[in-house]
């Protein structure tokens, strides 16, 4: 048996009818749709006396579903265009040039409030989502947990606000905000590439639009974690603020530095002072224990209630440590927080759950923030927050119309299973189907992601 018989007898010509490509995307430009972004977004970025002849809402709507599908340039809107059967008029390149040009500060700020209101509904939405579609990923405990963080955008080419990084890169050094309970990405700040991995300015207005993205009726019970670039003053007296209005409970785990008090502190722990770690699975750690340092420091000046907690653990082999680590053979990490409640323990793995915003980071950058499109900053900025859009849509759509391995799959993963499915389009009795072939091992789960989100009610 010949292992190329595959191709005998077959070749490829145009003309073919009736067949669509990537029609998973039209799950995304529905539940745009019936959530009301579209609708919010057209009335964020209207201007008065001026009429366009693609309306801005869609035109943006269409760029972030673009995006999600694994867009990297503005010129892949054409995907959209080439399947008008499916998808109606859509914006040409030249187009959605000029609505990214057109958004100002202002129209950023009107768009952070359309998506605000769109998430409370959205979030309302997943409530009557079935158990099996939200498992581990819901809201039910109450507690909405925001993961600040920093990250390197490359750029290879001499755009405005690219700089030389401190990681001796070139490009832009953005900072964003995700929801650990949904997976969005909440806020996005674009910076130049020499801007300050502790820049308390921008964690706070990074964190401001966080806090105003997450609806009202879960607003009272955030944790805000961090790594040790997020602890400075100003950010830890600005939760603490937060956290005193009436009603409102917010709690904060961020890095903290290891200085000389804290090696003395460290120094002067007895060896009863130290407790097993736990692992991911809430089993015990070997070779991990955490301690608590509060008590052996002087925190003049830092927020009433704030403690410090340090976990030691054997490093893996070729682990770089200092020379306060090599005395004794252990490496240290440590951490602030003002939560009063629940063991060391506990408090340690809840803090060490923030390193997932490294997948969301990844995520993000596969989802529109890994290239910028444009040589201005201003248009890169707009694009950010489409991007962030895009990464709400796919979140949105996996708690809501998704179950099973798709519904905690990677936008990569997604994109072959789901976005970039083909379908043949069938019209009769004034109405178009789009029939996936049976033989699709996910047909049948996007089916049923259609009708969930064609059952979601209109917005009023």
């Amino acid at each position: 048996m010949q292992i190329t018989d595959w191709s005998k007898g077959l070749s490829v010509e145009a003309g073919g009818r009736g067949v669509v490509s990537h029609v998973g995307t039209a799950l995304l430009r529905l539940l745009a749709d019936r959530s009301g972004l579209t609708q919010a977004l057209s009335v964020a970025v209207a201007r008065r006396g001026f009429v366009p002849a693609r309306d801005r809402g869609r035109v943006l709507v269409d760029l972030a579903v673009m995006i999600a599908d694994g867009g990297e340039a503005i010129a892949d809107i054409d995907m959209l265009r080439h399947e008008g059967e499916v998808f109606g008029l859509v914006a040409s390149p030249a187009t959605c040039w000029r609505a990214l040009d057109e958004i100002s500060d202002v129209q950023v700020r009107r768009i952070s409030r359309a998506r605000a209101k769109v998430r409370a509904r959205v979030w309302a939405l997943f409530g009557r989502v079935p158990a099996a579609c939200a498992a581990g990923r819901g809201l039910g405990d109450g507690l909405v947990v925001l993961d600040v963080d920093s990250t390197i955008v490359i750029a290879h080419s001499d755009k405005d606000g690219a700089a030389a990084t401190y990681k001796h890169t070139y490009g832009f050094h953005p900072i964003l905000v995700t929801c650990d309970n949904t997976g969005e990405l909440l806020a996005v700040k674009l910076r130049p590439g020499n801007a300050g991995a502790n820049t308390a300015a921008d964690h706070l207005d990074v964190l401001v639009e966080a806090f105003a993205q997450v609806p009202a009726a879960h607003r009272r019970n955030l944790l805000v974690r961090g790594d040790s670039a997020a602890a400075t003053h100003t950010v830890l007296d600005w939760l603490t603020a937060q956290g005193d209005k009436r009603g409102r409970n917010v709690q904060y785990s961020l890095g903290w530095s290891i200085g000389e008090a804290e090696r003395a502190a460290i120094s002067a722990l007895p060896t009863t002072a130290w407790s097993p770690a736990l692992a991911a699975d809430g089993g015990i750690r070997d070779g991990a224990q955490v301690a608590e340092l509060t008590g052996l420091l002087t925190l003049a000046g830092w927020p009433p209630g704030m403690r410090v907690i340090v976990r030691r653990e054997r490093p893996h082999p070729g682990a770089q440590l200092s020379l306060f680590e090599e005395r004794d053979g252990w490496r240290y990490t440590a951490f602030v927080t003002n939560t009063t409640v629940g063991a060391l323990q506990w408090l340690e793995a809840r803090h060490r759950a923030h390193a997932r915003v490294e997948d969301r980071i990844r995520c993000a950058k596969d989802t529109g923030l890994r290239r910028l499109p444009s040589r201005e900053f201003a248009i890169n900025a707009a694009w950010c927050q489409i991007a962030a859009i895009a990464a709400d849509l796919i979140a949105w759509l996996q708690i809501i119309a998704l179950d099973g391995d798709l519904a905690k799959a990677e936008p990569k993963r997604l994109r072959y299973r789901l976005l970039h499915t083909a379908a043949r389009l069938v019209r009769g009795q004034r109405r178009r189907r789009l029939r996936i072939p049976s033989t699709w091992p996910w047909a049948d789960q996007i089916t049923a992601a259609f009708n969930r989100i064609a059952a979601i009610p209109a917005p009023g």
